[in-house]
């Protein structure tokens, strides 16, 4: 991949559209039709697999994870003929930005999902249960960081790199969970309703802590830099809370629930998102927060929350995040993990996840009085990455390679990766297994169907 970018360095930029065949141009060596042709493989190589997960009743994310694993460098990637047609370097630019586009209207619908009040309202053990689901992983991660850098994640930057593990380790995808309890039936039970609320706090508490480790990562040779980041996010944060909720209650107050919303407000909505993301990256973070934070802000009364759902959901988790997924598969090469000691640290790995996440979200849900059967089945379920985490290791993998360019802004050079190729591949794999067995161990633990039929 290295010497794909070198050489992509030296190409001219691809052109949008080519003038056809019949006037001898290749039309896959232009921009918009191998998008095309991108998009086309990406969402039939996920379907199918999402078709043969079915079965083992796995979410969609599985399939769209595995399948942009196997079409990079890890399976079909290895064939250099298929690489260089398919997904050649200079390509990779306009793929990541349609991806990332779309990855931020889907973080803006998942803060649209997130009720602030509702979270405040989250009682003591939720709240509980998500301070264990958090500390104990994110310290057992803490310590995995340390054993990394000694082996093979030296010359990494440490301050960033403790972080991303620490929050690698903790984090808990709200949005794949959500999945998962619809399709177990479970979501409107009460074990569904304590993990979505934990998981709702686990998740404002990851993206906090995930700030900081962006802000960390951007540093220079000046340490003002990331308190000057830091400052601005918090100075965003709290400028958007003070105009964003007003301007928004009162554009909920004309567009009331049972009638239709004009699309001038859908429209300047999404104008808000885009610009907020253009504010956060500006600042240092990423284009994500900007947009995630508006849709945690937005007041979730009125019918434009359920409008913009409705207009922009089936797009972007259709579309744009199989994208997303195959955008990382083309980053992860299994094949950088190689020898028994790379080989043990991913067990390693794995097993501090699930032990800090599962052992600790079930102790403290049986000291509150929570059975241990469905103590074990919360723990199991926080548990559950995919999706999010590969957010996360995606701006870890991003910061490592701009950590080699000169910053426009500071004009100082930035210090070391933060995540290298084979931190970055054993941590994807770790995602993808907690997540995998997430739905077969509830299954089989708690049962569903039986206590759904006991309660009925």
């Amino acid at each position: 991949m290295a010497s794909n970018c070198a050489d992509a360095r030296n190409l001219p930029p691809m052109k949008a559209t080519s003038n056809g065949i019949f006037q001898g141009e290749i039309p896959i060596d232009y921009a918009l039709p191998l998008l095309v042709i991108q998009i086309c493989l990406v969402l039939l190589f996920t379907r199918a697999l999402a078709y043969l997960f079915k079965p083992l009743k796995q979410p969609r994310v599985i399939a769209e994870i595995v399948g942009g694993i196997l079409l990079g460098p890890s399976a079909l990637g290895r064939n250099k003929t298929y690489l260089h047609a398919v997904f050649p370097a200079r390509s990779l630019t306009v793929l990541d930005t349609l991806a990332n586009l779309g990855l931020m209207f889907f973080l803006f619908l998942i803060g649209l999902e997130l009720d602030l009040n509702s979270l405040f309202r989250t009682g003591k053990k939720a709240l509980s249960i998500a301070v264990a689901g958090i500390s104990l992983p994110f310290g057992l991660g803490v310590g995995v960081s340390f054993i990394l850098r000694r082996t093979i994640s030296e010359g990494v930057n440490a301050g960033p790199f403790i972080v991303f593990m620490g929050v690698a380790m903790s984090i808990t995808a709200f949005p794949v969970l959500a999945r998962i309890l619809a399709e177990l039936k479970l979501l409107t039970t009460d074990i569904g309703k304590t993990a979505m609320s934990a998981a709702a706090v686990n998740d404002v508490v990851a993206w906090i802590l995930l700030g900081l480790a962006v802000a960390l990562s951007g540093s220079g040779r000046s340490p003002l830099v990331s308190l000057w980041i830091f400052l601005c996010g918090l100075g965003f944060i709290t400028l958007c809370s003070l105009v964003v909720p007003p301007v928004f209650r009162w554009t909920a107050r004309r567009c009331p629930d049972g009638e239709p919303v004009d699309e001038v407000y859908v429209c300047a909505t999404l104008g808000v998102v885009l610009a907020a993301g253009f504010v956060t990256d500006a600042i240092g973070i990423h284009a994500l927060f900007g947009a995630f934070v508006i849709g945690v802000l937005i007041p979730k009364e009125g019918a434009l929350p359920k409008a913009l759902v409705e207009k922009v959901e089936d797009l972007v988790s259709g579309l744009f995040l199989p994208l997303y997924f195959v955008s990382s598969g083309l980053k992860t090469n299994v094949a950088s993990i190689h020898g028994t000691k790379s080989w043990a640290l991913l067990v390693l790995v794995v097993f501090t996840a699930c032990f800090g996440k599962i052992f600790g979200t079930t102790v403290v849900s049986m000291a509150c009085k929570i059975p241990f059967v469905e103590a074990l089945t919360l723990g199991i379920l926080m548990n559950t990455k995919g999706l999010v985490e590969l957010i996360v290791l995606n701006i870890g993998k991003d910061r490592g390679v701009s950590s080699l360019r000169k910053p426009f802004v500071t004009g100082f050079l930035s210090l070391k990766l933060v995540l290298n190729d084979q931190t970055f591949a054993i941590l994807v794999l770790m995602a993808l297994f907690t997540t995998f067995i997430a739905t077969p161990l509830v299954v089989v633990i708690y049962n569903p169907k039986k206590r759904l039929t006991k309660s009925d």
